[in-house]
């Protein structure tokens, strides 16, 4: 634990609490933009709604277009008190999922509505539990009276629930599956789609689903392995075409996101072919990848020590300096926190060229 500790210490920074985005940018296209360029070295500033101006021509941006499910519920016990859970899936007949406080097998937890939920067992981090309506239907409960599950550092938001049901999903979220959100995407509006696609820039989708594993810490066991927690991913046969069209033309593929990076690259052969359109990826991205598809990336600014800042800077390193990206990209984010950005899910963006 101890060389994973040292690790994790490489990619830390100060982040000042009041820098932490509790909304997103009203309208969210407002955020502002932090551009840098690998090549050059130039760094620019604007707002995200410009990011038109900012791109290489006719460019490529793929979007991962997974719906968050509002999925942490709030129940009755039988002993009168209450219990938060977040629904992580499906177990055959029975639910997964999260409690904020310790569960007694047998016990019944009450829903709005009638139905109950009974504590089945515990593997030591999750809770199965039984279901009075039928198990396939729980992503239709979770609509009916689940909230959004706001990542754990935004705490004070002022967004009621249907505002937070609105704020936390992309403008063009289709596929049902997430409990996080690709956070990049919420900067765009349908607006802003559109006028890009008039500038002769094109739009492609993806799915990846994301999953509890984004806001975990870092295992030694995954740190040894190289590998991070497993989540589905579907590139559709349209997509792959426009894909390796652009890859042929010689024309920059821009992922909209870490999760549509782990997706191209997890789907691609080494020379950048999609070979596995669809599957389980549990890529680990970290200095020294050598990517296959992706040319640019619009992310927002990560928390420390994650796997997400690993990523951002594998990419900032991955052009002629391997090992180099790690300095850079603490160094743009000094630069964020100095010019008072705000940081992670409903923060402000980067494009990295």
């Amino acid at each position: 634990m101890a060389h994973l500790e040292h690790i994790l210490r490489l990619y830390d920074f100060p982040c000042p609490r009041e820098l932490i985005a509790q909304a997103p940018a009203s309208p969210r296209e407002n955020a502002r933009l932090l551009v840098y360029n690998r090549k050059t070295g130039e760094m620019q500033e604007g707002a995200f709604r410009g990011i038109g101006s900012f791109l290489p021509p006719r460019s490529l941006l793929v979007f991962n277009e997974t719906k968050v499910i509002p999925a942490k519920l709030t129940l009755w016990r039988i002993t009168g008190g209450m219990v938060s859970l977040l629904i992580l899936g499906r177990s055959g007949e029975l639910l997964r999922a999260l409690a904020d406080k310790k569960l007694q097998v047998g016990e019944q937890l009450s829903l709005p509505g009638g139905h109950t939920l009974t504590v089945d067992g515990s593997d030591g981090k999750e809770w199965f539990l039984l279901p009075t309506f039928p198990p396939e239907r729980w992503m239709d409960a979770c609509e009916e009276i689940g909230e959004m599950p706001l990542p754990p550092y935004i705490k004070e938001t002022p967004l009621t629930p249907a505002e937070q049901r609105r704020e936390y999903q992309s403008v063009f979220a289709r596929n049902a599956g997430s409990i996080a959100a690709p956070t990049a995407s919420l900067h765009f509006t349908e607006r802003m789609l559109g006028k890009l696609q008039k500038a002769g820039h094109d739009v492609a989708f993806v799915t990846l689903h994301v999953h509890l594993g984004t806001f975990a810490p870092l295992t030694e066991e995954q740190w040894k392995k190289g590998t991070l927690h497993r989540e589905e991913y579907a590139i559709h046969p349209g997509t792959v075409q426009v894909v390796e069209k652009a890859k042929r033309e010689g024309r920059p593929i821009i992922a909209v996101g870490t999760t549509v990076v782990r997706t191209l690259e997890s789907a691609s052969d080494q020379g950048g072919t999609i070979v596995k359109p669809s599957g389980h990826t549990n890529l680990f991205i970290k200095e020294g990848y050598r990517f296959r598809l992706v040319d640019g990336m619009i992310t927002n600014f990560h928390v420390p020590k994650s796997s997400l800042l690993m990523l951002v800077s594998a990419f900032m390193g991955s052009k002629g300096a391997p090992f180099g990206g790690r300095s850079k990209i603490l160094e743009l984010y000094r630069y964020a926190v100095g010019k008072r950005y705000r940081f992670f899910s409903f923060g402000d963006g980067m494009l990295l060229l």
